[in-house]
């Protein structure tokens, strides 16, 4: 190693760099300049400089000292301040055992040797360094697509297996809130655990959680453009406004009186003429309000009832409460009053909103010309209602009860073919204290009326006389296939000797059928749901439009003039301009609902997407993403609510 005589590399540093190294003697004339080191060749060599300006004048150890310093190509690779020979110091190239070293190879397991202390320990060697693997170590063996078995080096990017070793716990996460530990600490666990492409708050998904249900269509033209694009088609918004106007339909001074909780009685007959042929007693139907549940119910009144026997209601209603059928009006419960004058039975049910019996659907008032035929209901509806009445009399039938109550006028008809039983349990209790007949009996009697049902249907006409019932069967070979025909003749054929008839025979044979009709079950269901989509959001943009529409334009806050015009207010009135008043090359309005949609959702998702907002005199251009955005509109309508008279600030929104 060099003597301490020699000038440290810190001294070096000292000197100044313009000027030769002060002279120091006889010393100097040994030392290599440091100007040659720098810039390879002294300007004040022939001005009395006196050092050295041969670099191949002197071998020493002190030249080889220096020649290290130089800036040369040959140089050996850094090395550690450690004692070493001097004939190592020599060495300008890599060695044979650098040379002979094997190629680079990812996949392979590269040399565990360790290091020899030997005087080649020191120099960069590529074999001996072994290649990096993970921690998991295994060998990895890509499929025929290129994609890693057994979670390889490129595996599943939606697999957090392997990360969940260093990962911190999983903790909710909401990806358009602001504060996720002040959700977290409040127990705000309605929130589902965040999904694996979301490993915490510093990752968030790198789209908008609430992406509509079709990718917006962007390059039609505007009148190509319908707001069914967006929203759920015009016919169902329609019907389902009628049933919602339905439900809330009532009539001042109607003169009926409230029945304890029930109150706003509306009557839903459509004849007001008494007919007692159903039950026995005059019968009438109405919609009321509970203020208990806060729901409408359908009220059944039996008129001039008198009950002897207070079981008749406890047994009855205890048992047909127990039956949940989608093809059964629900009956929850029976009481008796004498609100309207007399003394009257009430059956409580589910209401649905413009229902209409198949009395009243396929058979209405109002007759058809003089000559014409009825109008025959296509063979596959009177399926469906085979379907639905034997899905309905199976749970009836399971639960030890019967029907008995099956006509025309006591089924209702809801929507698209939907049918349900709509008058359970009356009979049961109205006829409790006479003499039961067997359960059997009444179940037989309930296949019968089932077949007469649909035969009524067949024929086009509401009374069937029990003589012209054969002759109507063979009408329908017609109109209808040969397994219609067979259905409603082993429903109306009494059993054969030996013979059990029951609805669950019956239903295995007509399976084929019940399985066309839960085929199209299922496909309503799935567009129902399509169409549910396309409304799932609207409720939250439409309370961040009524949010934005609060903080724009006002005028005065807390004594602040002109309030919503300045700092963060400012920009939500840009980004006001950019979503609804948005103008096209011409200055016309550009009415985009796609737009306006798309923008409302990002906002409230708080994306890292970038939005441009400028002014309306094109003066101020202001980039901001849309997660500052949702900053600003939060503070800004928590300062508004902060001045309210309503509680904590943002507490009803």
């Amino acid at each position: 190693m060099a003597s301490s005589r020699y000038n440290t590399v810190t001294d070096l540093r000292r000197q100044g760099a313009g000027g030769s190294p002060r002279a120091k003697g006889r010393e100097n004339k040994e030392t290599l300049c440091r100007n040659v080191l720098i810039y390879g060749h002294c300007r004040f060599e022939d001005q009395g400089c006196t050092f050295n300006h041969d670099p191949h004048k002197n071998s020493s150890p002190q030249a080889d000292f220096a020649s290290k310093k130089t800036f040369n190509v040959d140089s050996p690779s850094f090395t550690p301040s450690t004692t070493q020979p001097q004939s190592m110091a020599k060495k300008t190239t890599f060695s044979s055992q650098a040379a002979s070293a094997a190629p680079f190879t990812p996949r392979g397991v590269g040399a565990s040797s360790t290091l020899p202390h030997n005087s080649e320990s020191s120099l960069f060697n590529p074999a001996a360094i072994r290649e990096f693997t993970p921690q998991t170590q295994q060998n990895y063996e890509n499929t025929g697509n290129g994609v890693a078995q057994d979670g390889g080096l490129y595996g599943d990017p939606f697999t957090m297996g392997s990360m969940s070793q260093t990962l911190p716990s999983a903790s909710p996460f909401i990806s358009y809130a602001n504060d996720q530990n002040s959700l977290v600490s409040s127990g705000a666990t309605y929130y589902q655990q965040h999904p694996p492409y979301a490993t915490g708050p510093l990752l968030p998904p790198n789209y908008h959680l609430y992406q509509p249900a079709d990718v917006y269509r962007g390059d039609l033209l505007p009148w190509q453009r319908g707001t069914y694009d967006f929203f759920i088609p015009a016919k169902l918004r329609e019907h389902l406004q009628k049933k919602m106007f339905a439900t809330q339909q009532v009539m001042p001074n109607s003169g009926l009186p409230q029945l304890d909780h029930w109150h706003s009685l509306f009557p839903l007959d459509t004849s007001h003429r008494k007919n007692a042929t159903s039950f026995g007693y005059p019968s009438w139907i109405y919609k009321a309000f509970s203020t208990k549940t806060g729901r409408h119910y359908a009220l059944r009144r039996l008129e001039g009832y008198r009950l002897t026997n207070e079981n008749a209601i406890l047994a009855v209603m205890k048992e047909w409460k127990s039956i949940s059928n989608a093809n059964i009006v629900s009956v929850l419960e029976a009481f008796t009053t004498r609100e309207f004058g007399d003394s009257s039975l009430i059956f409580v049910y589910n209401f649905h909103p413009l229902a209409q019996t198949l009395q009243e659907h396929h058979f209405p008032t109002v007759h058809a010309p003089r000559g014409r035929a009825p109008i025959a209901v296509p063979e596959n509806v009177l399926w469906s209602y085979i379907t639905q009445i034997a899905n309905a009399l199976r749970a009836i039938h399971s639960a030890n009860l019967a029907a008995r109550c099956l006509e025309l006028s006591k089924i209702i008809w809801t929507e698209k073919d939907r049918i349900r039983l709509a008058a359970c349990s009356i009979l049961d209790v109205a006829q409790y204290d006479l003499n039961p007949r067997p359960l059997e009996e009444l179940q037989q009697e309930d296949l019968v009326k089932f077949g007469k049902i649909i035969l009524a249907l067949a024929a086009g006409t509401q009374l069937i006389h029990p003589v012209s019932v054969q002759s109507a069967i063979e009408t329908m070979s017609a109109k209808y296939s040969v397994n219609l025909k067979e259905a409603v003749s082993w429903l109306l054929a009494p059993p054969a000797l030996g013979e059990t008839k029951s609805i669950e025979n019956f239903i295995s044979g007509i399976a084929v059928h019940v399985i066309n009709f839960l085929d199209l079950s299922f496909q309503d269901s799935d567009e129902k749901e399509y169409q549910l989509c396309k409304e799932l959001e609207n409720g939250r943009i439409a309370r961040n439009c009524m949010k934005l529409l609060a903080i724009c334009e006002r005028g005065d806050l807390a004594g602040m003039p002109e309030w919503s015009e300045t700092g963060e207010r400012y920009h939500l009135k840009l980004f006001r301009d950019y979503v609804f008043h948005q103008v096209n090359a011409n200055g016309k309005p550009h009415l985009d609902i796609g737009h306006m949609v798309s923008c409302m959702t990002k906002l409230d998702a708080g994306i890292d997407e970038m939005v441009v907002l400028t002014s309306r005199d094109n003066e101020n251009v202001f980039v901001v993403t849309y997660r500052e955005l949702r900053k600003m509109f939060d503070r800004s309508f928590n300062e508004i609510a902060k001045y309210t008279k309503d509680g904590a600030p943002g507490s009803n929104y």
